[in-house]
């Protein structure tokens, strides 16, 4: 209790300043509901709680959007994971969040250089045959400058941004501390899990902020693609990179998807976006590690109609499990199976509680929808889309794994539409999952299968009796637990342990006191100011734990 006191002490500026950036954009009950008011108002915080006439007219998905631009970098970020989470937020909102952008001023070099210098064991100068201290772009959590080595090659070096981890730590302590309280306070939150979303997303930036992680990124890549000659991957000088600090080939393509200028140098705007969406399926469907942000400034066209992927620090991986299911539920859509496509779903589902028989209709309806359409007139991307909408129907949340691989897709069929207005992703979709499909039936696969189904049932059984005498005498012992997840009753249980903590520091203190004071009577002993040294230390650590209990009794609101 006491280093949360401390935490929530040391965040009252920045949460402050969220707080008024709420209000102005009109966001005022939340912030009483999160009860940041509250704590502000009892530290002597005034809050204003008026917004603009012009700012109240705007909707609610451009006010949350610019809030999260005003609020800086990890509310940025924040913004771009939930606009993968098309299973939470309608359309309109989604096309909100990915207006959001990590484009930033950059940093001055000087303030870059130290962190440089320590990754690359010297200076620029002595170990680049150039470095251009001007960065090509900057970003929230990094800025990328061009070098070239001393062997001539053209190299990217990715420095990140000085005193950006304290500032992300901050934040992260803030929305840890709101999303318990959403789940607390709104009932309604608890199905979309704001916990773990928050978690998920400290993942995501803690990954972000270590460059070596990228790296790591790229050199799985390579080895996924190391047999085709058609994708690039950049090398990484792992002598110059840390989490600091990431030094990789420069991979120069064209970016952007204009036809016209593609043709221009001798490319094939059509075979190109084949070849970007065979390499994307292979990454989800074959590899299960994925680039999960491939959009137009991340995928650079080469010679030959080679293809070249930059920027790998946002990546998706997918279990063989949910590979599978991921099969299962492509082959059912194409094959408009509407038991299968149900059954998925299903799975997904979790431990939620599920009325199959709507969910059931809802599938069958879904389904009709595209009855009378040709296989080339599907588009995924709105499929994809009318899937998530009816899990949120059914107040479903899509796990949080397959978040990114449907935004990839969506995003994948996009660009490719940009380079070739004919492209179907589900043309290009079909030919893998029915290969795969295929090679789960070869005699091989099911032998495997079949024996790997016979050790685990052998196994199963063979642990029966052994299981079964342990809960019997757990049971007889009295130690046989049931666990109840009632979120209202784990907030009474924190307030009773909090309550428990200051009567215990109390009675500390209380007799701290007296002992002190027996102490001072007695004589002898080293001396401080010319009166017992001992007494005087208790009655000092006496006098701090009662500041701080009254403290914790003020900021709680129960005076």
């Amino acid at each position: 209790m006491l280093w949360e006191t401390i935490s929530v002490m040391r965040d009252l500026p920045r949460l402050h300043e969220i707080a008024t950036v709420m209000i102005r954009y009109g966001w005022g009950d939340l912030v009483r509901v999160l009860g940041i008011s509250g704590v502000l108002e009892r530290a002597g915080r005034v809050l204003h709680w008026q917004s603009t006439n012009e700012i109240s007219q705007l909707d609610a998905p451009v006010r949350i959007r610019r809030a999260l631009e005003e609020l800086g970098p990890t509310f940025v970020k924040l913004g771009q994971l939930l606009a993968t989470r098309v299973d939470m937020f309608p359309p309109h909102w989604i096309t909100e969040f990915e207006k959001l952008h990590s484009q930033v001023p950059a940093v001055p070099f000087e303030l870059l250089h130290p962190d440089l210098v320590a990754a690359i064991k010297g200076e620029p100068g002595e170990v680049f045959a150039s470095f251009d201290p001007v960065p090509m772009a900057a970003a929230s959590i990094a800025q990328v400058h061009r070098a070239t080595l001393k062997d001539g090659t053209a190299v990217v070096v990715k420095i990140r941004r000085p005193g950006i981890e304290d500032v992300i730590r901050a934040d992260l302590r803030i929305m840890h501390h709101a999303a318990r309280l959403l789940e607390s306070e709104i009932p309604d939150s608890r199905r979309y899990d704001p916990v773990q979303i928050v978690l998920q997303f400290q993942r995501s930036l803690n990954r972000e902020l270590d460059l070596a992680k990228e790296a790591r990124n790229i050199d799985q890549f390579a080895r996924d693609f190391a047999d085709d000659p058609l994708v690039q991957i950049p090398r990484v000088y792992w002598e110059y990179t840390n989490d600091h600090v990431n030094v990789q080939e420069q991979i120069i393509g064209m970016s952007g998807v204009a036809p016209d200028k593609l043709r221009e140098r001798g490319l094939d705007p059509r075979l190109l976006a084949e070849r970007g969406a065979n390499t994307v399926l292979r990454m989800v469907l074959v590899h299960g590690y994925f680039h999960a942000d491939p959009h137009p400034g991340n995928v650079l066209f080469l010679p030959e109609n080679r293809i070249g992927l930059i920027d790998f620090g946002m990546v998706g991986m997918l279990t063989h499990t949910r590979r599978n299911q991921i099969v299962d539920l492509l082959h059912a859509l194409t094959c408009m199976d509407e038991q299968a496509l149900l059954q998925v779903l299903l799975d997904w589902s979790g431990e939620s509680v599920v009325d199959e028989d709507r969910l059931g209709y809802d599938v069958a309806e879904l389904l009709q929808t595209y009855d009378d359409l040709q296989l080339k007139d599907v588009k995924i991307g709105p499929l994809l889309n009318d899937i998530t909408a009816l899990m949120r129907h059914n107040d479903l949340v899509l796990p949080s794994d397959l978040t990114l691989l449907f935004k990839t897709l969506i995003t994948l069929e996009g660009l490719g539409q940009q380079l070739d207005p004919e492209f179907h992703m589900i043309d290009h979709v079909t030919p893998f999952v029915e290969r795969i499909i295929h090679q789960r039936y070869t005699p091989q696969a099911l032998w495997e299968r079949g024996r790997k189904s016979v050790r685990e049932t052998l196994e199963v059984l063979a642990d029966v009796p052994r299981d079964v005498r342990h809960l019997l005498r757990d049971m007889r012992r009295g130690r046989v637990k049931i666990d109840l997840d009632l979120k209202r009753l784990d907030t009474f249980g924190h307030q009773l342990d909090r309550a428990s903590n200051r009567l215990t520091m109390g009675v500390l203190t209380a007799s701290l006191v007296i002992g002190s004071s027996i102490i001072m009577t007695v004589e002898g002993g080293p001396k401080l100011f010319g009166l017992p040294f001992f007494g005087l230390v208790g009655f000092l650590i006496a006098f701090f734990n009662s500041l701080w209990i009254i403290f914790s009794i003020w900021r709680s609101g129960k005076h």
